[in-house]
């Protein structure tokens, strides 16, 4: 067995923290504000200063350049870095399926429409992987939006957390809901909410750390 060790973090926009290093960090989403590419070239520059053997990065609705010039964004991402986009990956021995689709939401970036459009892109996740990152959350977990400082509703997506039940994966990663920042363990699984900011787009929360026990025999 080897211990990875794993960084959290989402929803920085342009925000830069103090990592701590180690194997792997997991960036959920919303790097930037617009998508812009001056605000992904700023991203970079922090992404290839940080201290991580393998960086993964899953984008979000905020992200739009990602899903308009795929390819020019993705040129623009330091060469350490793995960008998944409804695909697997396996990182340092850990198997890991990230996606930036979330539930319709103003016509932001990698919206969809929920029920069966969305449920087409959850269904490609496959069994047996490790970690699952996705931009927003599953719907009932960490997904609490807030109005007038107070819980208003769960806005995380119903056909996601279908999927999570029946893929089973031990971590599942996420951000885009501010408000829903923490940790929860259910159903298997435990799901991370690592979106640095908070609804006033204020970056007090701190990145998550943990350490994931890999089978190198």
């Amino acid at each position: 067995m080897k211990t990875v060790r794993i960084t959290a973090i989402s929803d920085t926009h342009l925000a830069e923290p103090e990592l701590p290093g180690g194997d792997i960090l997991l960036i959920a989403g919303d790097i930037t504000y617009r998508g812009r590419t001056s605000e992904i070239a700023q991203f970079n520059r922090w992404l290839e200063k940080q201290p991580y053997r393998n960086k993964v990065l899953v984008a979000g609705n905020h992200d739009f350049m990602f899903e308009e010039y795929p390819v020019n964004a993705q040129q623009l991402i330091p060469a350490t870095t793995h960008y998944l986009e409804d695909e697997l990956d396996l990182i340092d021995g850990v198997s890991i399926w990230g996606s930036p689709i979330t539930p319709w939401f103003h016509d932001w970036a990698f919206n969809r429409e929920r029920g069966d459009a969305i449920a087409k892109y959850w269904e490609k996740i496959p069994a047996g992987i490790d970690i699952l990152v996705t931009h927003g959350p599953p719907y009932g977990i960490l997904d609490g939006a807030l109005r007038y400082n107070a819980l208003a509703e769960h806005v995380g997506c119903e056909e996601l957390m279908k999927h999570v039940k029946r893929v089973k994966p031990k971590y599942h990663i996420f951000g885009h809901i501010h408000a829903g920042y923490g940790q929860m363990h259910r159903h298997g699984t435990t799901f991370l909410n690592v979106s640095i900011m908070n609804e006033k787009y204020h970056p007090v929360n701190k990145p998550m750390t943990f350490d994931f026990e890999v089978n190198d025999g």
